[in-house]
């Protein structure tokens, strides 16, 4: 394990990430913290006034203890839930945390510590959160009115993926608007793979290994065999794994398919123990653990590749810390919302019955699949539904064993299987394969009824959000080949996920916008859907492991399994007639809108997919599209459909369409997919008004590296920077896509949706620009 100038322990903060702001209503105000020592934590919510320049009086208040995930490592989502004053949209509010020892105290500290002494310690900066004179993080509720809602999404962030990261991005848009509450951004989604467990740098994930030893203080061990055996098993310390290529085993002992089809430089560091999983959490979301300075590659190694390979990385995470206090301070001012994708597990998880049997079906497989889930409930899924994790809940149930395994030093066999239970790890047959259990046509993994339900709902008095879990809950075919494309959402997901909520809220439908969160696109660009059905229809009669299958994501977009499409399309349509999906994954921000005109009623509805990705992530391909060069040659075609509601069923027009005996002549619907154009990119107005353009933004050298993957790629980003033309406007300024890193934020404006997509310009170093997509939601009905 490399030995990294990290802090010692005592030099640290006791916070070592947060405040998080998460889930906020006008009654109750949750806000998540992670600490290096166990602390009552009170949260206190205040009213202000003069534009939040001013602290006003208590309003709600609530306290919680933290929970123990090591013997360094606290975690808390305290709600402050007490207070008879409801909060409103029109003013800016503050909170407050205080911090109180529950065990021994904390070494030269007072007995009750405030927030800005927990984020204070020796060698370290003091942390900036505030916008305001007072110090105190701010947030504003979802507006009233329509045309002043703003919410905030993307998806996709790597912190060694090209690109400069956007999301310090929203820290500059929030100062510029942080006493305005009708044009300050109000909530922030993130749509996937907020961290990447199976592709990870390798200098960041020594600092996680080093990290994960310091804070947990116990080591973990894994169900595996010293000489790699499948069929002899034994627990090996989690320390046997901190030097050299895990791909190996990655691949070959614990399943996973990221490595497969000649990516196994994907794989080499994969996350394998809890302690892994929750050091990149803190890693991604604050600076405070990272090293000011890194080894030189030639220092730690002879192999001038190996060397050259981390310096690159170096760079790279380099530029990522250098946004993280503007991450951090983003983070603490608007309240958070999340959902997983694969990559907060491993590339692939649940992409279909193959991908479950072949690693849910390992010892090793199922054993980082649930670390990986508790990380996620303890880091994500907590923040975004705290009732879930009261006291007594399968939450407060999953809290309760999570602690007991981690004072046991991960030897509890009982809270072991207590973990998986709640998390919602399947049951294994007789032959030790994940069990599936029948759900209407299809079936799903069989999971315990009290297993915590991922998906949940947000409401204010203008819009509804739908958070979908459309990796847990998939529907296979076991009728059909295991590498079939799923339906995302079983029979029974879309009953409890969509029809229920929906119908639900119908009284207040006409009066709110109802946005759905789908981690994976419903519909894809034209080069997204070819690739995918020709790797379908190529590679399905391939002998395992169908490496091409998993190598393309062939089953992660909604279209590529029509039943499940227009399953949706009819679900979501009965119920409202205009819908909004707010979606990422594709590592490039689109927007299409979908016409569907129901032919027995004689009425449209519209459906906009709004698509932001990646903060982090940019890809040469997706350059190539943000460029005008996707304007000459893949420009996207108007797609037509034909649907039928019972069963559900549809067809699109495209050159490779085949004739369908086995459906009815006539069809109860049709559909029009149009993709909308972007504005010409231009300076965003409110930063250059209020003068936030360069203020406070972290500077970045103007010239990138490279992301290390295959020599190839790497040699394509020197060549293509070398062009004279091609990091100038006239060629960059596409018309369909942004393929670099970007921001998004979303507003309703005369019966239009507004997507912005922020990005950093090429043609103008260190200055942020936008583009604008607009798709209208007007409804004609006859």
């Amino acid at each position: 394990m490399l030995d990294l100038p990290i802090q010692l322990l005592t030099e640290l903060p006791l916070i070592l990430a947060g405040p998080i702001l998460r889930r906020t209503t006008s009654d109750a105000v949750t806000v998540w913290v992670a600490l290096k020592a166990a602390c009552q934590v009170t949260l206190e919510v205040f009213a202000t006034v003069d534009n939040g320049n001013q602290i006003g009086g208590l309003v709600r208040s609530g306290s919680r203890d933290t929970i123990s995930i090591g013997a360094h490592l606290h975690i808390v989502a305290v709600t402050a839930d007490l207070g008879d004053e409801i909060l409103t949209a029109d003013r800016v509010y503050a909170y407050d945390l205080t911090f109180r020892a529950r065990e021994s105290p904390i070494a030269n500290a007072p007995a009750e510590i405030s927030l800005q002494q927990a984020l204070a310690a020796p060698n370290t900066p003091n942390a900036n959160i505030s916008y305001f004179a007072h110090q105190y993080p701010t947030f504003v509720l979802p507006a009233d009115r329509l045309a002043d809602l703003r919410i905030v999404h993307g998806s996709c962030r790597k912190p060694h993926g090209d690109g400069f990261d956007a999301l310090p991005m929203l820290d500059q848009l929030l100062a510029a608007s942080a006493q305005i509450p009708s044009q300050r951004p109000q909530q922030l989604l993130f749509t996937g793979d907020q961290i990447y467990g199976d592709d990870v740098a390798e200098p960041l994930f020594c600092l996680a290994s080093h990290l994960s030893e310091l804070l947990l203080g116990w080591t973990e061990r894994l169900p595996i065999s010293e000489n790699c055996v499948p069929d002899r098993i034994e627990d090996l310390p989690i320390t046997e794994f901190y030097r050299g290529d895990r791909s190996e085993v990655a691949t070959d002992v614990a399943g996973f398919t990221a490595g497969l089809n000649g990516r196994h430089h994907k794989v080499v560091n994969h996350l394998f123990s809890l302690g892994e999983y929750c050091a990149v959490y803190l890693l991604a979301w604050s600076p405070t653990c990272w090293p000011q300075t890194w080894p030189a590659g030639a220092a730690l190694t002879t192999d001038r590749q190996a060397a050259k390979r981390w310096d690159r990385q170096v760079q790279q995470l380099a530029q990522f810390r250098d946004g993280l206090a503007s991450v951090r301070r983003a983070l603490a001012n608007i309240p958070l919302y999340t959902i997983f994708d694969d990559h907060e597990v491993s590339d692939d998880w649940n992409l279909n019955q193959a991908w479950c049997l072949r690693v849910l079906g390992q010892s090793l497989g199922r054993h980082v699949v649930q670390n990986a889930l508790l990380a996620y409930a303890v880091f994500q899924g907590w923040g975004n539904t705290p009732d879930r994790f009261a006291v007594g809940t399968a939450g407060g149930k999953l809290l309760a064993a999570a602690q007991i395994w981690s004072m046991s030093g991960g030897t509890d066999a009982a809270a072991h299987a207590e973990i998986a239970r709640l998390v919602g790890m399947p049951q294994l047959d007789s032959t030790g394969s994940p069990k599936f259990v029948r759900n209407g046509a299809v079936s799903s993994l069989d999971r315990d009824p009290e297993a915590i339900a991922w998906h949940y709902t947000i409401e204010s008095n203008c819009h509804e959000i739908l958070v979908l879990d459309t990796r847990t809950w998939r529907g296979y075919d076991l009728t059909r080949s295991p590498i079939d494309p799923p339906m995302l959402l079983s029979p029974t997901a879309f009953d409890r996920q969509l029809t229920q909520p929906l119908q639900a809220s119908a009284a207040t439908a006409a009066s709110r916008q109802t946005f759905i969160v789908a981690p994976t696109n419903l519909f894809s660009l034209e080069i997204i859907d070819c690739i995918q059905h020709y790797a379908r229809d190529r590679y399905a009669a391939d002998p395992p492991p169908h490496a091409r299958i998993f190598a393309n994501d062939v089953g992660d977009s909604w279209n590529i399994h029509t039943l499940a499409l227009a399953r949706l399309l009819t679900t979501l349509f009965a119920d409202r007639d205009r819908v909004v999906v707010l979606s990422g994954d594709i590592h490039a921000g689109t927007v299409a809108r979908l016409s569907h005109h129901q032919l027995a009623t004689n009425s449209t509805s519209i459906l906009v997919q709004l698509t932001a990705s990646a903060f982090k992530n940019e890809e040469i391909k997706t350059k190539l599209a943000h460029t005008r060069l996707k304007d000459l040659f893949l420009t996207e075609p108007v797609r037509h459909s034909i649907g039928w509601n019972h069963p559900p069923q549809m067809l699109t027009f495209r050159r490779f369409l085949t004739p369908r005996s086995d459906l009815p002549q006539s069809h109860d619907w049709k559909c029009t997919l149009e993709w909308m154009p972007r504005n010409r990119a231009t300076l965003p107005a409110i930063l250059q008004r209020r003068g936030y353009a360069n203020e406070n933004a972290p500077q970045f050298s103007d010239r990138l590296v490279s992301s290390p993957g295959t020599s190839t790629n790497f040699q394509l980003h020197q060549w293509l920077d070398r062009l004279p033309w091609w990091n100038s406007r006239r060629f960059q300024d596409g018309r369909e896509v942004v393929g670099v890193n970007n921001l998004a934020v979303v507003q309703l404006q005369d019966s239009s949706i507004i997507q912005d997509l922020y990005w950093r310009s090429p043609w103008l170093p260190n200055q942020i620009v936008f583009s604008r997509f607009v798709a209208q939601l007007i409804v004609n009905s006859e």
